[in-house]
Order: structure tokens, then sequence, then C-alpha cells
């Protein structure tokens, strides 16, 4: 076969161009989609859901539509236009979708169901216009017959549809911010109307191209600059797995993530616990019959690293953490003054895999890997506490911070969660962080030694232990016992994660402030101010 025969089967005709880029384009908005709903919505399997419904549907109405009109309609310059009106949507979520999305939330639907007004109002529109071009695409087709032309034009969307899940998965959200990653795809449009428009440029057809392009440009330059509503922004990027922040208040430094504040540092006193929830951890060191049995500690989630900073600069102990995410560690790094030594050993890897892997035991496993309403599932199930319990040693204990309500309906991941660390580990207790019941972080003690530790023994220990801080405020809310009955046991075959978090979404979340003064925890009970409507999730 020679060159010229092989150049003239790559060579994409216009038509068969511009149904590669509706693929890549509606694939692309699709996976964006996520980023842009998780700060509001969260990224649970409903939100997924809707955003999955959505644009099939709407690009199936695009089709029906498209199908309809394409033996009176379909050209080159039409097919230029819808990718215009396509470019000029992707222009006004850069300008105003968190205004949009903020607008959408209200609606009275169920939880479940909260984030569809935001989905179709969003992302309906420009997928719909998508939905137009294979149509159009097939009928201007060069191939002889209705199945090849359509066989084609399917075969070209799906490859523009992987192409378009690939890079921006792998490559633009990983690279840039979500304003970008629209005009990515905006410019990807208006360059494809370029093409279609070849070669009849009249004046109107340049000063249309033109416009989009500087609506685009104008939508994604018209952002503040390093302010947020919650302070000033000192970082922002996206990771592989979520959007990050660093914001400064006064003195105050908050990690976000997808929105939501995840851990807190005082600039003047770094090692400081901000938030309440975080001297909690050292409540292991009083279930210990010495606080010397403790010498190796595995943290599975990082964030800011204030727990593991703490251990490892005030405990003669080893310091493991497994965290994911490896731009989580970079900033850790950066901007909340973490550093590796042989006391703080940091692995950028999951917690369950880590644990698999590894050949060390622990004295202490600390899970801060949970979210209010993103939790890794495979974190919270009987199979990975079997693991977590397989890497203690004798006498060891697993701690979880949990996000739930103590009580009520909110309160069915926290019971669930209990029953399932249950099932392997004699003794469970549990600490709710403040007064109530409402969505709050309730710490979770299991042992490996079937003996009960008593609230009394506990305040004794408490008062005899030089362990750096007291802890007398928190054993007030000592639980033992928990009514499960009407919550499942959570398997990797079968844990409901997002169905038990559905019942917070929306839910007031409130986490106490620590006051360390004279080494004592009073905290002052405050709510971390929400990033939008739906209450943060602090980790």
């Amino acid at each position: 076969m020679d060159t010229k025969t092989v150049s003239e089967r790559v060579r994409l005709s216009r038509p068969e161009l511009a149904v590669l880029v509706s693929g890549i384009a509606s694939m692309g908005l699709e996976i964006l989609a996520g980023r842009m709903l998780a700060p509001q919505f969260g990224s649970s399997i409903y939100t997924w859901g809707g955003i999955i419904g959505v644009f099939l549907a709407a690009l199936s109405y695009g089709y029906h539509r498209g199908g309809q009109r394409a033996k009176t309609e379909a050209s080159n310059d039409t097919m230029a236009r819808l990718f215009l009106l396509t470019a000029v949507y992707v222009a006004v979520l850069v300008f105003a979708g968190d205004i949009l999305l903020r607008m959408t939330s209200g609606f009275p639907l169920p939880s479940r169901f909260a984030s569809l007004p935001a989905i179709t109002l969003l992302f309906g529109p420009p997928t719909y216009f998508l939905g137009f071009i294979s149509p159009y695409a097939a009928q201007l087709s060069e191939k002889e017959g209705l199945g090849e032309a359509s066989g084609h034009v399917y075969a070209l969307g799906t490859v523009g549809s992987i192409v378009g899940a690939f890079a921006t998965t792998y490559l633009l959200i990983p690279s840039l911010s979500i304003e970008r990653i629209g005009l990515v795809f905006g410019l990807l449009s208006v360059g494809t109307a370029l093409v279609l428009f070849r070669p009849r440029l009249d004046r109107e057809r340049v000063f249309s191209v033109v416009a989009v392009t500087a609506m685009l440009v104008a939508a994604v330059g018209s952002g503040a600059v390093g302010v947020a509503v919650e302070g000033r922004v000192v970082y922002q990027t996206q990771t592989p797995y979520q959007e990050l922040e660093v914001i400064d208040v006064d003195d105050r430094r908050t990690l976000y993530l997808d929105g939501r504040p995840h851990s807190a540092m005082d600039l003047d006193d770094p090692s400081r616990h901000v938030f309440d929830y975080t001297t909690y951890f050292h409540l292991p060191l009083l279930f210990a019959d010495d606080e010397a049995e403790i010498d190796r500690v595995l943290f599975i989630g990082g964030g800011g690293f204030t727990g593991p900073k703490r251990f490892a600069e005030e405990y003669n102990v080893t310091v493991d953490v497994a965290e994911i995410d490896p731009v989580v560690i970079d900033v850790a790094k950066r901007y909340f003054g973490v550093s590796e030594s042989p006391q703080l050993r940091i692995h950028n890897v999951g917690g369950r895999q880590y644990l698999r892997e590894t050949d060390h035991t622990y004295d202490l496993i600390v899970l801060d890997a949970y979210r209010k309403d993103k939790v890794p599932f495979e974190l919270t199930t009987v199979e990975f506490m079997r693991l977590a319990r397989d890497r203690l040693s004798a006498d060891g204990m697993l701690f979880a911070n949990v996000i739930s309500a103590p009580s009520g309906p909110a309160s069915k991941f926290y019971r669930a969660q209990y029953k399932t660390m249950a099932q392997v580990y004699p003794q469970v207790y549990s600490f709710p962080t403040v007064d109530g019941v409402n969505v709050q972080n309730i710490e979770l003690v299991a042992t490996k030694n079937a003996t009960v530790v008593t609230e009394a023994q506990l305040r004794t220990r408490n008062t005899q232990r030089a362990i750096g801080v007291d802890l007398s405020r928190e054993l007030r809310t000592y639980r033992r016992t928990e009514e499960t009955g009407d919550v499942p046991v959570l398997r990797d075959d079968k844990a409901p994660v997002d169905d038990l978090l559905d019942p917070m979404v929306g839910q007031r979340y409130v986490v106490g402030e620590a006051d360390e003064a004279n080494a004592t925890a009073t905290p002052t009970s405050s709510v971390v101010p929400p990033v939008s409507s739906v209450s943060a999730a602090v980790g």
C-alpha cells in the first residue's frame, strides 16, 4: 500500500471531524460536570447517576431532533453554528457556573435527586446541541448506504468519546483549573466551527468566531484572582482526585478539598489542634494499658497532617502516613509545615493497598479518610477491618474518624460503621464530639483486646498520664453500645455507603474549635463556614 493511499485513509472529511470533536467535547464535559457539581452536591453515586442520565437524555433528544431536520438542514455551516452555540454556553458555565449551581440547589427535592436541576440547566443545552452533529454528519457522509454511513458516524463518535474521557481524566483535570478546562472545550468547539466554515469565511462568519472566542477568554479572565468568599487563596489546583485550595483567613490556614474545609493550621502555632475533633486522636493513649505500648502508628489519610505531625513531634513513636493524592502530600509539605523524618514517613498510596503490601505491624491505625459526602467504601467494609486487624499488634487499636449524626435518620452511616467494626473487633467505643444530634465527627475506637475499658478507668488514666492534652471533656461522651438492628454490615460485595450518607445531605455539620491553652482541650462549639449552602465536611 503506497503512502498516498494511507494518507487518504487517515484524512477526515469536515463532517467526520465534526463527529469526532462532538464525541470529545460531550464526554469531556460529562467528566467535568462531576468536578463542578462536587462542592455543591458531593460526588456520590446519585450525583454521577444524574450526570450520566442527563447527558444521555440530552444527546438522545439531540439525535432525535437532528435526525428529523437532517434531510433539509444538514450542512457544514449549520454544524459550525451548533459548535459556536456550544462554545457560548461553555462561556456561560465558566463565568456563572457557581451562581447557577447555587440557584438550582434550593429546589424542594429529595436529597438524592437534588443535583438533577443543576445538571439539566448547566449541561443539558450544550449536550443537546452536540447531539445534532451525528445525524447531520451521517446525512452529509460520502459513504454508500445508510447502514455504512451511520455505522461510520457511530464509530467516530465513540472514538471521540474515548479520547475525551482519557484526555480529560489523565491530562486536563490534573493540569488545569475547571475554568481553563472549560476554555479548552470552548476553543475546541470554536476551532471546529472555523474549519467547518471554510472556505466560505466571509465577514459575518469571521465576526461570529472572533466574538465567541472573546466571550470565552473574557469568561476565564473575569474571575477574581487570589480571592475567595472564605479568605485569601494561597494556592489552588485540580488534582487527580479532587479540587484543592489553600486559603488563609487571619492566622488560620485551611485546606479545602472539593470546596469543603478538610484540615486547618494555626500559622502562629503550627502544631496546635485547630479543630476540636483532632484532639480525640489522643484517646488511644488512654485505652492502652501503658501509653508506652504505642510506638508505631499508621494514619490512613493525610490532609493537612495535623495528627501525624503532633504524634511524631510529641511522642516516642514512628508514624507512617498513607495518602493516595500526591498533590495533597506536596501541598502539606509546602504550606502546612510537614517534613519527612525517621519519625514521620509518607507513602503515596491508598490505605487498603498499603495495608495489603506492608509487612509492618502497628499499635495504632488512625482511619482519617472519610468526608461527609465522600467516603471510599473500600475502607468501610468487614474485609478492610479484618485486614487492618491483621496489621495490628496483639493489643493494637483501630481509630476511625466518622462524620455522621449520633442518632436519628442521619446516623445510619455511623451505626453501620459501628456494626461493621463490631463484627471484627471484640470491643468498639464511640465518642461524639459535640452535643445534640447534629452531623458531626464521631470517633470510634476498636480494640483487639476483649477487656472492657470503662469511662472511670479512662478518667483515672487521663489524670495520671502525661500525654500533652487533657481529655477529660472528650471522655464525657463515652459510649459502648449502639442500636444497629436497622443498618447493614458493610461488605466488599455490598456496601451501600452512598445510601447511608444520603440522609446527611443538606444537614448542618458542626465542628468544635480546640482551645489548648494550658495543654487542655476546652473547645467552643462552632460551625465551619460552608462553601455552599450544604454544610462543609472536615476530615
